[in-house]
């Protein structure tokens, strides 16, 4: 028989910990997930940039293009859309994007299912 529970909500940090616009990694469930926390709220993607293989996206610079928060590669500039996970720059590129809330007062993240 098979589970088909939902991944565990991972405690990240308490939310006065991440400063606007910028990101903070963290391991989750084994994955380098990048968080960041903007005016628009809370978003979290993979920490691993798919155009250099590094994990450097959460000290990417933090934006927005056309009212889209973003968050831009440190190394390559490529332009994520953090709702997404969509590459801006390079259609058909992307990375996951995470679930992630505040409850009281702690941020967490739980992995986006593959389907």
């Amino acid at each position: 028989m098979t589970s088909t529970l939902a991944p565990a909500w991972t405690p990240v940090c308490p939310l006065t910990r991440l400063e606007y616009d910028r990101g903070v990694a963290a391991l989750v469930e084994g994955v380098q997930v990048a968080v960041f926390r903007t005016t628009e709220g809370l978003y979290a993607v993979d920490n691993l940039d798919p155009a250099s293989g590094a994990n450097v996206l959460s000290r990417g610079i933090v934006g927005s293009r056309e009212g889209v928060p973003t968050v831009a590669s440190p190394l390559h500039k490529q332009v994520y859309d953090l709702r997404t996970g969509d590459c801006l720059d390079r259609p058909g590129a992307g990375v996951s994007r995470h679930e992630v809330r505040c409850r009281d007062g702690l941020v967490e993240v739980r992995l986006r299912q593959e389907e």
